[in-house]
């Protein structure tokens, strides 16, 4: 009998939790897997995310009191923090270009002295990957949108079609080229990128050739403005555009080629990104752009919505969990468009696919389940407003409409009968005004200490008063005149109403009627909504074929 291996006692942990109980970044738990022999096996996982036993970690760190000490990475890192502060980017721009042997980096004494003692021991990618991971770290919890956030990059990621050898992956708003170099990870794709920043273009170049990856090309410069890539035509374009950026340069744009789809107003500079790039893909090349959740249904851009689905451009529109964008906590969605084959540039003959994540987890799967996908016909969104929010169509096509009917149904029907037997029964009185004779004030049974204030309203402080009958008369219309202010104003205390004299069992038999009113015209309220809600969805489900009338 051949022996089963034994699973590990305890819990696994991850790399990224590794690195957050040494207080370092995954980077520098990569370099340690590489460097000591020693290091714990993996427990458990996949070659790309192994997992390891919490024990054994536990007992290597204490060994090498790993955590206990400032790293050298550590050290590196907030001696840049003291030399650049904020202008960060262009320290990590210029300590890539000292690794990679650019002369003239322009990296101060003290700093090239650390870093040159630093690479004679430590992988200079290891070095770069981990500044970045730190640099990334620092903006998201600073709530700053300077790089895309990892989860986003992961999402982008998981739905980015398989690409060819040799494809070519744009960026036009590339940063620091995380989403860039993520999505292309491939050493033989071809990468071009864009960045208005300088320091981040520079920096995205120098970690690509530090990586081994000299088809990555990013330059300096503003992409709606001035492309500098006019003839690029990819196979794939990724962007994670400015959000809410009104000057983008409309007023000097307004007749540029790239808007196909119709002219972006001010207000919608996502939308000006996302046709120029669509304009940098060739005949079925794709776009994955992440976007706003309210470009999905703002008025201002439905003419250019309608157009996407109108020529059978946007295939996807996936709806991403709350807290996917660290920096904000908006919620955003991944647009993907599809350029047509034929050379009209229309096809139409698909579905709008819509996937609603939101009610998952950030870090969870990104896989959805049946429940959570619906494939909408092209005539079902072009309507007055064109939402493309995926949980509006999703509602509507995994609602269970005849569970729903019976239930309110018969929540109705329970209703109307509790209703009925609340009305009380009432036999004719002595007439209008039989009850004028005898009456007190309100003001005189406060004054007398028989009533006091729960809140607005009036209640009984003695045994010789009842207060539904007190609350009922005062609810009276001759009452609510006299508690009615000429600003129209109602008061319910109503000092100057009065009420009739009558002994306690009385007063108790007055203030049950009294009380089955009032529990009646609150029942009366639900069942107004109930049967809202019951013609609701008996409308909806007829006109979509989900409920039909019996014969």
């Amino acid at each position: 009998m051949t022996d089963k291996a034994v699973p590990p006692a305890g819990p696994l942990v991850t790399g990224a939790e590794i690195a957050r109980l040494a207080g370092v970044t995954r980077a520098a738990v990569s370099n340690w897997r590489r460097r000591y022999d020693d290091f714990p096996a993996p427990a458990g996982g996949a070659a790309n995310s192994p997992l390891y036993a919490l024990t054994e970690v536990q007992e290597w760190l204490d060994r090498q009191r790993k955590g206990r000490e400032v790293s050298p990475e550590t050290e590196l890192w907030q001696s840049m923090r003291a030399v650049y502060g904020e202008q960060m980017i262009a320290g990590l721009a210029r300590t890539a270009a000292v690794l990679a042997g650019e002369p003239g980096a322009g990296l101060p004494d003290e700093l090239a002295v650390r870093l040159e003692e630093f690479v004679r021991s430590e992988d200079p990618v290891a070095l770069v990957d981990g500044l970045t991971e730190r640099f990334m770290d620092s903006a998201r919890r600073a709530g700053s949108d300077q790089v895309t956030p990892e989860r986003v990059v992961r999402a982008v990621c998981h739905f980015a079609p398989d690409l060819p050898a040799g494809a070519t992956v744009f960026d036009p708003a590339c940063g620091i080229g995380v989403l860039l170099l993520s999505v292309a990870a491939r050493e033989e794709t071809r990468c071009r990128g864009q960045e208005t920043d300088e320091d981040s273009a520079r920096f995205a170049r120098l970690r690509a050739r530090l990586r081994g990856r000299p088809e990555v090309r990013v330059v300096a410069g503003d992409s709606l403005r001035a492309d500098a890539w006019p003839d690029l035509r990819a196979d794939l374009v990724v962007c994670d555009p400015p959000a809410g950026v009104t000057e983008w340069g409309r007023e000097e744009l307004l007749l540029d080629s790239r808007w196909e789809l119709g002219t972006p107003s001010k207000a919608e500079g996502e939308l000006a990104w996302l046709q120029h790039a669509y304009a940098h893909t060739g005949p079925g090349g794709q776009v994955l752009m992440v976007m706003p959740a309210s470009v999905a249904y703002r008025k201002a851009g439905r003419r250019i919505r309608s157009e996407l689905v109108r020529r059978g451009i946007l295939r996807q529109v996936v709806a991403l969990p709350p807290g996917t964008a660290t920096s904000h906590a908006l919620p955003v969605h991944l647009w993907c468009l599809r350029r047509p084959e034929n050379a009209g540039g229309v096809d139409t003959d698909h579905t709008v696919r819509m996937i609603d994540l939101t009610g998952n987890s950030p870090d969870g799967s990104l896989e959805p389940r049946p429940d959570q996908v619906a494939d909408v016909p092209l005539i079902e969104l072009l309507d007055d407003t064109v939402d493309l929010t995926p949980g509006s169509h999703l509602r509507s096509r995994h609602r269970d409409f005849p569970g729903e009917y019976a239930a309110l149904r018969e929540e109705l029907e329970d209703e109307i009968r509790r209703l009925t037997a609340l009305l009380p029964e009432l036999a004719a009185g002595g007439g209008p005004g039989s009850l004028d004779g005898a009456t007190t004030s309100v003001a005189d049974l406060a004054r007398a200490g028989l009533v006091t204030y729960d809140g607005p309203e009036p209640v009984s402080a003695s045994e010789q008063l009842d207060t539904d009958y007190l609350r009922g008369f005062l609810r009276s219309s001759a009452n609510t005149r006299r508690s009615t202010s000429s600003s129209g104003t109602y008061r319910l205390d109503g000092r100057g109403s009065r009420i009739p004299r009558m002994g306690v069992d009385d007063q108790r038999r007055y203030g049950a009627a009294f009380k089955n009113l009032s529990l009646f015209e609150e029942g009366m309220r639900k069942v107004g909504e109930l049967s809202r809600q019951l013609a609701e969805v008996a409308r909806d489900g007829l006109a979509t074929g989900a409920l039909t009338p019996e014969e």
